[in-house]
């Protein structure tokens, strides 16, 4: 078994291209949120996640 996370990329029921993050454990931890048009558009949304995600901060939010 892989010690690294993966991304998916795959189709979903109405044709739409989707990803989600699969921890080694096999958990999802995130997905795409939305679906795409094309395997391209959902390439990009993977490849945003990697560019922004890395160093991001943590924001607590409570709601009262």
């Amino acid at each position: 078994m892989s010690s690294k996370a993966t991304f998916e990329l795959y189709r979903d029921r109405a044709e739409e291209w989707r990803w989600r993050l699969v921890a080694a454990n096999g958990n999802i931890i995130a997905d795409s949120g939305e679906g795409y048009r094309s395997k391209q558009g959902a390439k990009r949304g993977i490849a945003s996640v990697k560019a922004n995600a890395d160093g991001a901060d943590v924001r607590v939010v409570d709601d009262g």
